[in-house]
């Protein structure tokens, strides 16, 4: 089916792909926030907790924003861990890393995403896709603030 939006086709070719990519960075820092959340320990445990279930809580709804964004421009959206650990910038953790070091990994990721943000805004921006626009930045602020707050408690 044809999808007349008002976007070229290669165009929202080009912004779903750069969409997959932050569908997946975003999933990862899901995964990786959930996992922190599990694992926490130490002086700060009831602080960075509760911290980390609201990141992850707001990543879940994040990800489906971002997913409905790339099958409303015509094209699939990703969702295995396959394909996701194919397309993230961000490294997968082994082990149980100690609260401060949740805090810098957490807080690098954050600044991952905001990087994939740009990519992905520029590329909207350029074919004229003000939703994509839209939602891109919104999440760039939402990781730009987060990225803040966790460099914060180093």
């Amino acid at each position: 089916m044809t999808i007349d939006i008002g976007i070229k086709e290669q165009d929202r070719v080009n912004i779903s792909e750069a969409l997959k990519r932050l569908l997946a960075d975003s999933y990862t820092l899901y995964l990786q926030t959930h996992n922190f959340h599990w694992n926490v320990t130490g002086l700060q445990f009831r602080e960075l907790h509760l911290m980390f279930e609201e990141q992850y809580d707001e990543l879940a709804f994040a990800v489906d924003d971002i997913a409905e964004r790339i099958i409303t421009l015509g094209e699939a959206a990703p969702g295995t861990y396959k394909a996701f650990s194919s397309l993230s910038s961000i490294d997968e953790i082994d082990g149980v890393p100690a609260a401060n070091e949740m805090v810098s990994i957490l807080t690098r990721s954050h600044e991952q995403v905001i990087k994939t943000c740009r990519e992905v805004l520029a590329l909207a921006q350029d074919g004229d896709d003000e939703s994509s626009v839209s939602l891109v930045s919104d999440r760039m602020r939402i990781h730009e603030k987060t990225a803040w707050m966790l460099r914060s408690m180093r």
